[in-house]
């Protein structure tokens, strides 16, 4: 069987897209791989490496658990290093998970049961820039990245998602909100 990296995405608007995009031209200079802007997004759920056979499944599901739901907002508020600033793995905006999202997650979990889904506690962010370890530690000074900025992205559209190759992916399934 051949396997595919999936995940589910909730996508975010062109102008908040483009308005990272700026927010970290500053930090260009960092060791960190930055994400293309065509990439940003807020990754709901990774399902890790799933059998093709199955996705067709998986974006049944996931369809139906959306047409189920209603759209709402998700607040974020803040560029800074995560998941934990003295270990930072990535340069990400974070937000808030708010009732409406943690009921969206766990409604697709509970559909997904069958599948790998990840234990970790979710907390809705878009990485902007994933840290070259090395590179971060040899710096004579750790940068301090903390840059309030408050905004809402609308979730009316949940997305199944398939790595082409890499850091290229593509939409499997498209599952808009009741």
């Amino acid at each position: 069987m051949q396997k595919r990296k999936i995940f589910i995405e909730i996508g975010i608007p062109s102008k908040l897209r483009k308005k990272l995009t700026e927010k970290v031209e500053k930090l260009r200079e960092l060791p960190v791989k930055w994400t293309k802007p065509e990439n940003l997004h807020i990754t709901l759920m990774f399902l890790g490496y799933v059998d093709e056979s199955v996705i067709p499944e998986i974006c049944l599901k996931v369809s139906q658990t959306a047409s189920e739901a209603e759209s709402f907002d998700l607040s974020f508020d803040k560029i800074e290093l995560g998941p934990n600033p003295d270990k930072a793995q990535m340069i990400w905006f974070s937000g808030e998970a708010n009732d409406d999202l943690k009921n969206l997650y766990q409604e697709i979990e509970k559909e997904l049961g069958i599948f790998h889904i990840e234990k970790k506690l979710f907390r809705p962010h878009i990485t902007l820039g994933k840290i070259k370890k090395e590179k971060w530690e040899a710096l004579k000074e750790a940068p301090v990245i903390q840059e309030e900025f408050k905004t809402f992205v609308p979730v009316e559209n949940i997305f199944v998602m398939g790595s082409v190759s890499g850091q290229e992916y593509e939409v499997i399934e498209d599952c808009p909100l009741g």
